[in-house]
């Protein structure tokens, strides 16, 4: 494929070749067990050999593909779940995209941002149920500048309610100059997120009207780029499945990943996959929604094509579905969710307010309910940090990652702030649920010395210390 240089940068998204790739590549059983063969030895896979996986329709070879995505989660990132929060911080817009609760020409869209004393207090609130992980959400709007990001991040990791901090904080909003991201970067943030929404060049410009911010689809592809070059090692992208062909924007995802390596050094740290749901003021067809069963697919090939990818699966899924789908290869999710602006210090219940929120929810059910829920099918719930603040991020965190290394710091700390959350916040029957997991991890560890230290931190943490990590 041709790169195309841009004034904003380089379109490495060939539309008629990857259009191509996701309509008339055919099954072929051997090929598609070689390529298997090859993301189990922990080899991120082509554009090309990503397609042969998406066009597999035999009932036995998908079981296989999705036998292989269990094996590889497991083998890559054990069987814990890191668990954070989505915190709105504003839902004032200059764009205008067709899907979206926030957009600007929604009038009966109600808009707020967070004042500095309301950003406390809903700090307080999401540390007081136990969160130690942040995303803060912004819309497009000249009010929130990369000044403003950097402000908003430092009260998150400065308002500290009894045991409870925030210990990473990372950012979803528009793409920033170079400049942007070099001061949002010195603010402490973790992971930059940006979605492309779709890949698909005509499908971006149906939903994304010329002359909005948005509505530039290099400003946007590039992004990631400015924020290399502005010291933003740690990156996530994202496709929002029901735009356009979720064949299609599973290539564009890995396509971008791909180049990123190459040009960077490292792809993204996190893919997100959120299929479009119900929003305020959202009344037009959707002629390529994501079927469940197509939903579970994308998944299990995400995770064989970038084994080294955080994965992350948002609440915009109903319970049922995250339980059917967590197994392929999910590494992250949110919990105890809510998206109207200044609600997570109001008292839980009652429907959600579409009007003031960005979409509808599939998942409202508290952290407490969700880390038993976790436990309960084997995994570990991690609020970990440890990584970020030792510097392993980047092409640090691959050197760590490749070789297996991550298991053994990764497994061990997301016991730790596991056993963190089951002293402070949980129910008696999730402190008791997360006991019995713990007990059943640490019969895993088959070094002695390893399992001594661990252990010993276990006690620490029962007699008040915190913060321990590996």
């Amino acid at each position: 494929m041709e790169k195309k240089q841009s004034l904003n940068g380089v379109d490495f998204i060939d539309d008629a070749y990857l259009d191509n790739l996701a309509k008339n590549t055919a099954e072929d059983p051997g090929k598609v067990r070689e390529i298997i063969a090859k993301s189990l030895s922990k080899e991120p896979l082509s554009v090309e050999e990503t397609a042969a996986l998406l066009a597999v329709e035999s009932p036995d070879l998908l079981e296989e593909i999705f036998n292989a995505a269990r094996q590889l989660k497991r083998d890559v990132y054990g069987n814990r779940i890191v668990l954070f929060a989505p915190l709105y911080i504003g839902n004032h817009c200059i764009n205008d995209c067709k899907y979206c609760g926030f957009r600007r020409s929604l009038r009966t869209a109600v808009r707020r941002t967070l004042s500095e004393e309301d950003l406390k207090r809903e700090v307080s609130a999401l540390e007081n149920e136990g969160h130690k992980r942040l995303i803060l959400v912004y819309g497009e709007h000249p009010d929130y500048t990369p000044e403003f990001i950097a402000r908003t991040t430092r009260i998150c990791y400065e308002t500290k309610v009894g045991n409870g901090e925030i210990r990473r904080v990372n950012i979803n909003a528009a793409p920033l100059s170079v400049e942007g991201f070099r001061i949002v970067k010195e603010a402490g943030i973790g992971t930059f997120q940006i979605f492309q929404e779709t890949y698909n060049k005509k499908a971006y410009a149906l939903y994304h009207p010329e002359g909005t911010h948005k509505g530039d689809y290099m400003w946007r592809l590039s992004g990631m780029d400015r924020a290399f070059e502005g010291g933003c090692d740690d990156v996530g992208i994202g496709a929002l499945f029901g735009l356009y062909d979720w064949r299609f924007e599973v290539l564009g995802l890995v396509t971008h990943a791909v180049y990123l390596k190459k040009n960077f050094g490292v792809g993204p740290h996190t893919i997100s996959f959120p299929r479009i749901q119900a929003a305020h003021g959202l009344n037009f067809d959707l002629p390529y929604q994501t079927t469940d069963a197509e939903f579970k697919r994308l998944v299990a090939i995400l995770r064989l094509a970038v084994p080294y990818t955080g994965l992350i699966m948002t609440a915009r899924e109903s319970a049922q579905i995250r339980d059917e789908v967590i197994e392929f290869g999910v590494s992250q999710i949110d919990a105890g969710t809510r998206l109207e602006i200044g609600s997570y210090q109001e008292k839980r219940g009652g429907q959600q307010k579409l009007e003031k929120e960005q979409f509808k929810i599939g998942d409202e059910r508290q952290l407490d309910e969700v880390i038993r829920w976790l436990t309960g099918r084997d995994f570990v719930p991690s609020f970990c940090t440890s990584c970020y603040r030792l510097g392993r991020t980047g092409e640090h965190f691959m050197e760590y990652a490749i070789p297996g290394f991550i298991q053994r710091f990764c497994s061990p700390n997301a016991v730790l702030t596991l056993c963190e959350y089951l002293e402070d916040y949980a129910s008696p029957e999730t402190k008791a649920a997360g006991y019995q997991q713990i007990e059943r991890e640490l019969a895993k560890i088959t070094n002695p010395g390893e399992k001594i230290k661990l252990i010993e931190r276990l006690e620490k943490i029962k007699n008040g210390q915190r913060d321990l990590y590996f």
